[in-house]
């Protein structure tokens, strides 16, 4: 495929239309220099790291890739000013941010003559990035793992109506996981896609190994979108998620929920292997997840799969 004139790919300096999900604790330095040498877009994910790890991971994924990379700023956590200060320093010119309004942090990133794309789960909000100046917005779907959007919209109804909302580049995201899932989501209307649960499960991704394990033994029901009273998060079924449930039955509050998920959860279940009372985030195309291989494999994969895809379908 020739993507030179694809405005993703334009707009952010990369040779494929993907971008790789800013994950916690999976999307360190490894996985995204790798997935920006593989032709796509990588990002650190800013959100399980303290200042001084992010600096660290941010220059050592500039001396592992010299093409572009990006980082992934979640608004909502207490350090996402710290962060913010940490990529103008550092001069990173490609930021994703998510959970909250981008207005709170877009000012000195435009002023730095930063790209900036925003995280959103509805039209109406995408159109809203658009007025606050965001170069593009990453529009992403209910199958999407970790924290999402309460109005359980899914990518192939959320896609077409961000696309007729604004006139800047839209990214799909959620539930993509194949080369025949990235065509749909093209032909549906998206600039490129976002892809998150995938990369996760890859050599490259800093989850543990159990953890990996596990994701790839689930099945097409093993996850579900939870604690839509204090922050929606789609984790994969364990004790942990039991309790969430007991909770949630009973009409627990999100105070309630909070005081049950407490912190540290998520890193206790994808980054130390903790499979029972720790939090599995991924997305529900985790039953289509069998393997874990190298980043630059997984993206050959995609391409082909793609290719396929078009030819199966007559497309010129």
């Amino acid at each position: 495929m020739d993507w030179s004139t694809n405005r993703v790919c334009r707009l952010l300096g990369i040779d494929l239309p993907l971008v790789q999900g800013g994950m916690v604790y999976m999307s360190g330095a490894k996985l995204a220099a790798a997935v920006s040498n593989a032709g796509g877009l990588g990002l650190i994910g800013s959100g399980s790291m303290r200042p001084d790890l992010f600096r660290e991971q941010v220059r050592k994924c500039r001396d592992l890739t010299d093409r572009p990379f990006g980082v992934n700023i979640p608004l909502l956590y207490g350090h996402s000013r710290d962060v913010l200060e940490i990529t103008l320093e550092e001069g990173i010119r490609i930021v994703v941010t998510s959970a909250g309004s981008p207005r709170r942090a877009i000012g000195p990133l435009k002023e730095a003559g930063c790209t900036v794309m925003h995280v959103v789960a509805n039209p109406a909000l995408a159109r809203k990035c658009e007025d606050a100046g965001c170069d593009a917005v990453i529009c992403e779907g209910f199958e999407a793992g970790g924290h999402n959007g309460r109005e359980e919209l899914t990518t192939m109804v959320l896609m077409p109506q961000c696309r007729a909302a604004v006139s800047v580049p839209v990214i799909a995201a959620g539930g993509i996981a194949t080369g025949a899932q990235w065509l749909a989501a093209m032909a549906l209307g998206a600039d490129a896609v976002q892809i998150g649960s995938r990369f996760a499960i890859s050599a490259e991704s800093s989850g543990h190994d159990a953890y990996k394990q596990r994701v790839m033994a689930a099945g097409f029901g093993d996850t579900m979108l939870m604690m839509k009273r204090h922050v929606p998060v789609r984790m994969l079924r364990n004790r942990f998620f039991d309790e969430v449930a007991e909770l949630e039955a009973r009409g627990a509050s999100g105070e309630e929920l909070a005081e049950l998920l407490g912190t540290g959860r998520a890193r206790r279940g994808m980054l130390e292997g903790d499979l029972e009372d720790g939090e599995l985030e991924i997305g529900q195309v985790s039953g289509l997840i069998d393997d874990a291989p190298p980043v630059a494999e997984l993206v050959a994969r995609l391409q082909r799969e793609y290719a396929a895809a078009r030819e199966r379908l007559g497309a010129p």
